[in-house]
């Protein structure tokens, strides 16, 4: 007989939308961080033509800076959530091993509990014909 591959079965729609929703969580932490870095540089060059005194536009510039790095972390630490989200996600979701695990332990205790049973069912009726023999014995 030929051996039939089997088709990958489809992800549940939960599980879907949730890879779904890590892919853009992924995509825009990356872009704030990007786009924040970038606007950082160009402030810190001072490329400014504007009718506001020097003073108050570098204020005004370090002011935009410190918000734009509090950005930056703010996406590092959600790229960091989203890592340990995946990292629990891959350890609730990697099923096939898992239910091979038990699927192996439970053949092997199966095995056992029917050693057992043999064993226990051998000592039984020894008992049993031993049992017998002492109450022939004690009758005669």
């Amino acid at each position: 007989k030929k051996k039939v591959m089997s088709v990958p079965r489809a992800l549940p729609q939960s599980k879907e939308a949730l890879l779904k929703s890590y892919r853009t969580r992924l995509k825009d932490d990356v872009k704030s961080m990007i786009e924040n870095f970038e606007e950082t540089i160009k402030l810190a060059k001072g490329e400014h033509d504007t009718q506001l005194s020097r003073m108050t536009q570098c204020e005004q510039d370090t002011y935009e800076m410190h918000v734009r790095a509090a950005n930056m972390v703010r996406a590092g630490e959600s790229l960091m959530k989203l890592v340990s989200d995946i990292k629990q996600y891959l350890i609730l979701n990697d099923f096939p091993s898992v239910n091979e695990a038990i699927g192996q332990n439970s053949k092997l205790f199966r095995t056992k509990q029917a050693e057992c049973d043999q064993k226990l069912m051998s000592l039984r009726d020894d008992i049993a014909a031993d049992l017998h023999d002492l109450e022939e014995e004690y009758y005669n």
